[in-house]
């Protein structure tokens, strides 16, 4: 009897000891981007307040280690394959080209999007609602951006008539989304005049080739090597005095005239929660890939003041934040 006893007491005692050896267990997740660590300080940022809010203290329950290819898109394969090898619990990619990266490291890493164009389009997941892989998360598809950057520009600058486009083609979705620019460029009677960034070498030329074309305004795509170099790109539309519009917020935070789009942040912050779930023992094939849900238009009024613009009333009146 007596020892019957003590065989209970022994398995609750392991069964207990299991479970603060689990409770005490130090998750590790590797943020993977393509942009520089400082560009991406923002949505760094977002994603450590999302995990913060569910619970996780860097160094006590987690551990992040954060990787950069530096705007050097190139060198992203090799950096992920490297970096599978620190076997990480989750693999949190910053944009398509790391995911792709990423994808082509490991099958067995759950891997979480923080931003993706296309992702059934890209390979990453068999389908939105069923991913079916090692890779989740979120998606910024929202084709109907490109045509809300034209009609913003349109009414700050109501004689627009050409538009220079920057963009990168080495990059998942970049095709697509100068596709839905031109359809939207169509509707409203606007040339475009499309510069392939591929290094950052390749942005002053950009601008000088706009200059040279005679370019009203410019538009920015979704790009690590321009987000990379968002100071310089500001720099350069000012000192041009070229109004421009880009995809994201730290774009006018950085002295950008304006922004429209997917708030990236919000997307990073709500990466936390796909972690989270994972951590917790659900797989990625099982959690849905969840579209943009928050849209952000911010004016930075000191920029309109050194190009010599005034923003109509009108335009001010639907920014959701303005930089003064």
């Amino acid at each position: 009897m007596w020892l019957s006893r003590l065989l209970v007491v022994i398995a609750v005692a392991l069964s207990t000891l299991a479970q603060v050896q689990q409770s005490k267990k130090v998750s590790r997740i590797l943020y993977l981007t393509g942009s520089s660590l400082s560009a991406n300080q923002f949505r760094i940022e977002a994603f450590r307040q999302g995990l913060r809010e569910l619970g996780y203290i860097e160094g006590k329950n987690i551990v992040i280690e954060y990787r950069s290819s530096e705007g050097k898109l190139d060198r992203t394969p090799a950096l992920a394959a490297e970096l599978v090898r620190l076997k990480v619990d989750v693999i949190v990619s910053a944009g398509p080209q790391i995911t792709s990266a990423a994808k082509e490291a490991t099958v067995t890493i759950p891997i979480v999007m923080t931003l993706d164009t296309d992702p059934v389009g890209s390979g990453f997941v068999a389908s939105l609602a069923r991913p079916g892989g090692n890779i989740t998360g979120l998606s910024t598809l929202a084709p109907e951006i490109s045509g809300k950057q034209l009609e913003l520009l349109k009414e700050t600058v109501p004689k627009l008539s050409r538009v220079a486009v920057f963009g990168t083609s080495t990059i998942a979705g970049n095709a697509r989304a100068l596709r839905e620019t031109e359809l939207a460029a169509g509707a409203f009677g606007v040339q475009l005049q499309y510069r392939d960034v591929l290094s950052p070498k390749d942005i002053e030329t950009a601008f000088r080739a706009a200059s040279k074309e005679r370019a009203d305004a410019v538009l920015v795509l979704t790009s690590p090597v321009l987000n990379s170099h968002r100071r310089q790109l500001a720099n350069l539309a000012a000192n041009n005095r070229l109004p421009a519009i880009y995809a994201r917020e730290e774009y006018v935070e950085d002295g950008g005239l304006m922004s429209y789009g997917v708030s990236a942040t919000d997307l990073d912050r709500r990466a936390a929660t796909y972690v989270d779930k994972i951590l917790k023992g659900t797989k990625p094939a099982d959690l849905p890939v969840e579209q943009p849900t928050k849209f952000e238009f911010i004016i930075n009024l000191k920029t309109a003041k050194q190009i010599g613009l005034t923003i109509p009333p009108t335009v001010l009146a639907r920014a959701d934040r303005v930089i003064k």
